[in-house]
C-alpha cells in the first residue's frame, strides 16, 4: 500500500463515533474500574473524555457488571464497549443496558445458537462487535497449525475464523484487532489481514509495559501501521493511569500527521552551543501549555543563532543565548528578553494570540 494513503474500509458506527471509511482515527482506552463501581467508573470515563479519548472499554465479567452499564451510561457521554468472554448472556444483558459496542470472540461464546442470539439482539441497533485476537491466547488448533507457537499468520487465521462465523450469520458490523506484545509480529499480522478484508482495524500493542517502554513499543507498532495507511482506531496499552494512554495516543496521531491536539511543544537536543538550562526551560514551557486546546506548535530551542530558523514552522518559540534569549514567531524574531523572562514573555505572546482567536 502506498505510504500515507489511508486504507479504504467499510464504516461502522459505534454510538456517536464513526469508525473506518473517511472517519478520523479514534482513540480508545479502558476503565480500571468495574461498571458496578458506578461513581468511580463514570468519573474516570468523563476524565478520559475530557483528555481526548473517544471510546472507553469496560470489563464485564458477570451479570452485575452488565446490568450496571445502564447507570454508567446515564452519567457519561462517550461510547462504551463491553469486554466479554465466554458467557454470551453477558453480551445480551450489556445490550439491554444500552452498551454501544461489544468486544467478544464468536468462537469462544459457545454454539452457533449463542452467536445468533447475540447477533439478533445487536442487529436492530447495529451494535459493532470487535473481534479481538491476542497472540498470547490463540487456540490450540491454530498453534498446532502454525508450528506450536504464536505467529502473525496464526493470528490472521484466528481472526478470519471468527470473522467467518459472523459473516455466516449475515453480520458485518465489526472491527478487528490483532494484538501482540511482539511489535514485529503485531505489525506483520495487521499488514497481512489488511490485504484480506475491508473491515476497520483497531490497532494496539498488548501488554506494552510501563509508560516509557510501553509508549515506545506502541509508537513503533501503531505508528508503523498508521504510516502504511492501516488503522481506524487505536489503544495504547500501558501499565499506568489510562489518562497516560490517551496522552501517548494523541502524540502518536500527531506525529503521524493525522490529527492535531492542542498545543504541542517541540525542542532541540542540547549541544555545545547551548548556554541555557534547556531541559528546565522545555519542562516549564510544556507545563504552561497544558490545557490549551487550540492547535499550536511551540518550539524551545537552545541556540539563539540557529534556533528560530530551525524551528521556522513553529507558531511560537523561544531560543536561549547567554543571559538572554529571543521570542520568535514562524521563524521571525519578535524581541530579545532576559533569560529569566523567556517563559513568561513567550506565554504572553501565546495568550494574546489565543485571545484574538476567540
Amino acid at each position: 500500500m502506498e505510504q500515507g494513503k489511508r486504507r479504504v474500509t467499510r464504516q461502522i458506527q459505534l454510538g456517536s463515533v464513526a469508525i473506518g471509511g473517511d472517519a478520523p482515527v479514534s482513540i480508545q482506552s479502558m476503565s480500571t474500574f468495574s461498571p458496578t463501581d458506578v461513581a468511580q467508573a463514570s468519573e474516570q470515563i468523563n476524565r478520559l473524555a475530557a483528555a481526548g479519548c473517544d471510546i472507553v472499554r469496560l470489563a464485564v465479567p458477570n451479570r452485575m457488571a452488565a446490568l450496571a452499564i445502564r447507570e454508567v451510561k446515564a452519567r457519561t457521554a462517550i461510547p462504551l464497549v463491553a469486554d466479554i468472554h465466554f458467557d454470551y448472556r453477558l453480551a445480551l444483558d450489556a445490550i439491554e443496558s444500552g452498551i454501544d459496542g461489544l468486544r467478544i470472540n464468536p468462537g469462544n461464546i459457545g454454539s452457533n445458537d449463542n452467536v445468533m442470539a447475540v447477533i439478533e439482539k445487536a442487529k436492530p441497533k447495529r451494535i459493532p462487535i470487535r473481534i479481538g485476537i491476542n497472540a498470547g491466547s490463540l487456540p490450540e488448533h491454530i498453534l498446532a497449525q502454525y508450528g506450536g507457537h504464536p505467529t502473525a499468520e496464526g493470528m490472521v487465521a484466528g481472526a478470519l475464523e471468527h470473522i467467518r462465523i459472523l459473516e455466516a450469520n449475515d453480520y458485518r458490523e465489526l472491527k478487528v484487532s490483532l494484538k501482540s506484545t511482539d511489535v514485529p509480529m503485531m505489525v506483520r499480522a495487521y499488514r497481512v489481514l489488511a490485504e484480506k478484508v475491508d473491515y476497520p482495524l483497531h490497532l494496539g500493542v498488548t501488554e506494552a509495559g510501563t509508560v516509557q517502554r510501553g509508549s515506545i513499543k506502541s509508537a513503533m507498532g501503531i505508528g508503523a501501521l498508521l504510516l502504511d495507511g492501516i488503522g481506524d482506531t487505536i489503544r495504547v496499552s500501558l501499565t499506568a493511569d489510562p489518562l497516560e494512554e490517551v496522552s501517548v495516543a494523541k502524540m502518536i496521531l500527531d506525529a503521524a500527521g493525522l490529527m492535531s491536539y492542542g498545543a504541542v511543544m517541540i525542542s532541540c537536543p542540547t549541544c555545545g552551543r547551548c548556554q541555557v538550562n534547556l531541559i528546565s526551560l522545555a519542562e516549564q514551557v510544556e507545563r504552561r501549555l497544558e490545557g490549551i486546546k487550540t492547535p499550536l506548535r511551540v518550539a524551545v530551542m537552545g541556540c539563539v543563532v540557529n534556533g528560530p530558523g530551525e524551528a521556522r514552522e513553529a507558531d511560537f518559540g523561544v531560543a536561549g543565548g547567554k543571559g538572554r534569549g529571543v521570542i520568535f514567531r514562524k521563524g521571525k524574531v519578535l524581541r530579545t528578553v532576559p533569560e529569566a523572562d523567556l517563559v513568561d514573555e513567550l506565554m504572553k505572546e501565546i495568550e494574546q494570540y489565543l485571545e484574538q482567536e476567540r
